[in-house]
This record gives C-alpha cells, structure tokens and sequence, in this order.
C-alpha cells in the first residue's frame, strides 16, 4: 500500500461541491466539483478543457457571489482531475528562495 506524503489532512466530500476556477485577469472560468481538500490545497475536477490552466496561476471561486475565493497554483493535472496549492505568503517566499538559489548557480 502507498504511504500518503501529504503534509495537510485531507477532508473529501460525500456529496458534489459545486465550484469554479477563474484566471487572475478574469479572462476564462471552468466550473468544477471540488473533491477534496485541506489547509494547504485542493484536488479537483475541472468540466471542459484544462488547457486555460496552463497558466499556473489561478482561483478557486467557491461561492456562487464571489466573494470565498482561494489563489491557487496548478501542481498537477490527470486528464480531467487537477491538484492545487493554496498560495499564501508562505508558499510565495519559499518559492522566491528557490528561484534566487537556482539563479545563483
């Protein structure tokens, strides 16, 4: 059996959360149903094409006013299902010392 290296517990939902994903300029949104998520991220599955999320970085529009939204970067995708991080503060300084260290190199 694979052992889980998630950081974060998982909560997954017994019944469909309806959701969207909107590009940061607003240009494009998918609806999709969140199927689980934690703290630090989400897995989802996205109606319609996952070509728009090529673009890293999106939200995760998670009612229907707009106003419960997380940032969002793209980790993976498997044909229709997609794994997010939640971008914080956190999350944007280490990836910021990452870039600086590989930059040095």
């Amino acid at each position: 059996m694979a052992q889980n290296s998630r950081k974060a517990h998982r909560v997954r939902f017994e019944h469909k959360h309806i959701v969207s994903i909107m590009g940061v300029d607003g240009t494009w949104r998918r609806s999709c149903i969140l199927v689980d998520a934690s703290a630090s991220g989400a897995k989802l599955e996205v109606e319609g094409s996952t070509d728009p999320l090529k673009a890293q970085e999106f939200f995760l529009v998670l009612s229907s006013t707009g106003l419960a939204f997380r940032r969002c970067e793209l980790i993976w995708v498997d044909g229709s299902h997609v794994g997010v991080q939640f971008v914080t503060a956190k999350t944007t300084a280490k990836a910021s010392a990452q870039k600086r260290l590989v930059g040095s190199q």
